[in-house]
């Protein structure tokens, strides 16, 4: 669904009243603030609003990109929610999970925090990047759940050693493998960058996207005209199972 930001009231998925532990996956990957990060706003709204309907553990887990712990960037960002866990996937215990397609496109296992596999419902909450004609959403934020130190590449920071794989074919083969439940983009604003630099535009858009994460990430691609080619693996894998 798109909705006018002033017009956007979250309602939280009948689901998530009947949940025990929910996770929230934001893009706080670097210490940069909104439009480029996920706005403190945005994830204390639907923390409230969890709350209103739940008793679940609300636990909120990220990892930084250079590896380094990442609650420097939680209270860079203002991240300081009463009653929530804020974790960092560098501390957790990672195991090792199977990609579910009969026939993965380049990873057939991740390893990930086991707290991910313990959630009963998972929602990723990111900004609005673009960089070039390609777009950071929500199944693109997941990329950040897997152990920096797992799949670094040399001294570099980040997941380099993946990139041989072709990125396109890693994030939809991250879709089927962590299947989060539900997506929120945040367009009030939008940050764009020629390169993968931190140094861009902000411009409004005033709109917010939610829903499921391949759909809403459809969605925003074609209302933006950016090429997303991970959207049409996604397709065919979605294709081979039958759904």
């Amino acid at each position: 669904m798109i909705y006018e930001a002033s017009k956007f009231v979250f309602e939280p998925p009948s689901l998530v009243s009947r949940a025990h532990k929910i996770l929230i996956k934001p893009n706080a990957s670097y210490p940069y603030p909104y439009p480029f990060s996920t706005s403190r706003e945005m994830l204390g709204l639907v923390i409230d609003k969890v709350k209103q309907v739940s008793d679940a553990d609300i636990i909120v887990l990220e990892g930084a990109a250079s590896g380094d712990p990442v609650y420097p960037n939680y209270k860079s960002l203002g991240y300081d929610f009463q009653r929530v866990m804020m974790l960092d996937v560098k501390d957790c215990i990672w195991v090792e999970i199977e990609n579910p397609l009969p026939h993965p496109f380049a990873v057939a296992t991740f390893w990930v925090p086991n707290v991910v596999l313990s959630c009963d419902f998972l929602i990723t909450i990111s900004s609005l990047r673009t960089i070039g004609n390609q777009a950071f959403l929500s199944i693109k934020n997941l990329l950040s759940l897997l152990p920096v130190n797992k799949y670094r590449k040399g001294a570099d920071s980040g997941w380099g050693s993946l990139d041989e794989f072709g990125w396109d074919k890693v994030y939809a083969d991250l879709y089927f493998t962590l299947p989060f439940d539900l997506a929120i983009v945040d367009g009030r604003k939008k940050f764009s960058a020629d390169d993968g630099s931190f140094n861009g535009t902000t411009e409004s858009l005033d709109k917010i996207f939610e829903g499921e994460p391949y759909e809403i990430d459809r969605e925003v691609s074609a209302m933006l005209g950016v090429d997303q080619q991970y959207l049409d693996i996604i397709k065919a894998g979605k294709n081979e199972l039958g759904s």
